[in-house]
């Protein structure tokens, strides 16, 4: 009743506003009256409506989960945890020894992809728009830094509503949109070697099971597409969803996004397991995928910290949504991938300057050392 009794002297003063610019309106007590509560309608329901459907809810500061890489060997509905098999967050030594092996292959090329010291190789984003905002704030810190090897090109192909599905399909948009962003830096699909994936599938009218089962078979169909699209990819990191618990939307909320980071982790395990589909070495078969990998993962519950001090503070996320992230939050993301690409034992090989495939981070000096 206040909504409406506020309503009817806004559109009363309006009117009276009409008047005065003495244009003629006629306007039966019916018709106004009729007018009166069209108006009031339509602002009460934006009014209603507003708050469920956009703008943070900073009120959900966890959710009650365990990040998975903090869970171990512990379980979620089941689900043990862990980054990789048998609850560990370290790569199982093979597929480390392999991977340092295709990272260590990594070298400029020319636009064929031929061998070429005065070429270039590319290090290429895909996925949704928190990925694109993402990596956005990070091609300028990579670009910036002193270490990254100038060989290495930075490209950003993620884009907004590019989802997982879309990625998983050959004939999608979002193919000749990132072979255009390609050649916009100088560069071609040829000679993309790394790619930094985070997929997404909108969790509208799904149910968390059914979001999960759709967004592995999408993600596994597009690391073959990534196969066939870059001749010469070698390595795909993928990576989580950040926190969603201040999301407001049914677009990405918890626990989609949390439950994304097992679905990353069931498609690595089954390229561990030696599933054909999945299969990345060429002693093994066919090849039809990269290599794949944790590259890193970003969720941790809300303002509990995870092991290693991470947090989603409310401010991280959009005002507008709680699903994107703010200029912190992309801030926060960019730096945590920057770290990563630097430390990461397989990722430091090409994104740093390497000289012969040396290790870049020199050993340690051994304890008691005397020089004489």
């Amino acid at each position: 009743m206040r909504q409406a009794a506020s309503c009817h002297k806004r559109v009363v003063t309006i009117m009276i506003l009409i008047k005065a610019t003495k244009r003629t309106i006629v306007l039966g007590t019916r018709k106004l009256t009729g007018i009166v509560k069209l108006v009031c309608s339509i602002a009460i329901a934006i009014t209603v409506i507003s708050p469920t459907a956009y703008g943070a809810d900073c009120s959900g500061t966890s959710v009650g989960f365990t990040p998975i890489n903090d869970l171990g060997t512990g379980t979620y509905q089941g689900f043990p945890g862990g980054l990789y098999p048998g609850g560990s967050i370290l790569r199982p030594s093979s597929h480390e020894t392999a991977g340092l092996a295709l990272a260590r292959s990594i070298e400029p090329m020319n636009a064929n992809g031929n061998p070429d010291q005065n070429g270039k190789y590319v290090l290429l984003s895909i996925g949704m728009s928190n990925a694109n905002q993402e990596f956005n704030a990070f091609v300028p810190d990579a670009n910036a830094d002193p270490g990254k090897d100038p060989d290495l090109v930075v490209v950003n192909g993620a884009q907004g509503g590019a989802t997982a599905g879309d990625w998983a399909n050959e004939s999608s948009r979002v193919w000749p949109e990132v072979m255009q962003k390609l050649s916009n830096q100088g560069v071609s699909a040829d000679q993309v070697a790394v790619v930094w994936a985070k997929f997404a599938n909108s969790a509208s009218k799904q149910t968390s099971e059914q979001y999960r089962v759709d967004l592995q078979r999408d993600v596994e169909a597009a690391v073959n597409v990534l196969h066939d699209q870059f001749p010469n990819l070698k390595l795909v990191y993928l990576a989580s969803r950040i926190y969603a618990g201040y999301a407001t939307s049914t677009l990405n909320p918890e626990p989609q996004a949390y439950e994304s980071g097992f679905v990353m982790k069931w498609v690595i395990e089954k390229q561990l397991a030696g599933n054909a589909a999945l299969n990345f070495d060429p002693a093994n078969g066919a090849v039809n995928t990269p290599w794949l990998s944790w590259g890193p993962y970003f969720w941790a519950d809300g303002m509990t910290p995870r092991s290693d001090g991470l947090t989603w503070a409310c401010s991280d996320l959009r005002e507008d949504d709680g699903t994107h992230p703010s200029d912190a939050g992309m801030r926060k993301v960019a730096s945590l991938l920057l770290d990563f690409f630097k430390t990461d034992t397989t990722a430091r090989e090409w994104f740093l300057v390497t000289s012969g495939g040396v290790d870049v981070v020199a050993p340690a000096p051994p304890e008691n050392l005397t020089v004489e």
